[in-house]
């Protein structure tokens, strides 16, 4: 019995590589080879990166608030600290937004907690 070799499927799998490849330089985007390891590395980056977003991001949030909150007479942990202790329960990201913001309402919080 001859070797049975499922080309569609096989196609279809190449082609579907090539598609995610398209845009890369050279040999990178139209060989199968090389465009297999262009993929298959950019999507290791992009599973890596969706969580190291979520930390930029936290840090991002922290650097905003700690310049509101000193601009305000106060350092990021004492007004984190504060926080807790009052039982204000809002999160960094609505923080930091309000400190961008709105300004008058984080000085507002501020002065809640000292």
């Amino acid at each position: 019995m001859p070797r049975s070799v499922n080309a569609v499927a096989s196609r279809a799998r190449r082609k579907k590589v090539l598609k995610l490849a398209k845009g890369n330089f050279g040999s990178r985007g139209n060989v199968w080879t090389v465009a297999k390891n262009t993929v298959e590395k950019g999507l290791t980056y992009a599973y890596r990166d969706r969580k190291n977003k979520k930390r930029t991001f936290r840090s991002l949030w922290i650097v905003r608030i700690n310049a509101a909150a000193r601009s305000n007479g106060m350092t990021y942990s004492e007004f984190m600290g504060k926080l807790s202790a009052k039982g204000i329960m809002l999160n960094r990201k609505v923080l930091a937004d309000l400190a961008m913001n709105n300004p008058k309402a984080f000085e507002k919080l501020v002065q809640t907690v000292k």
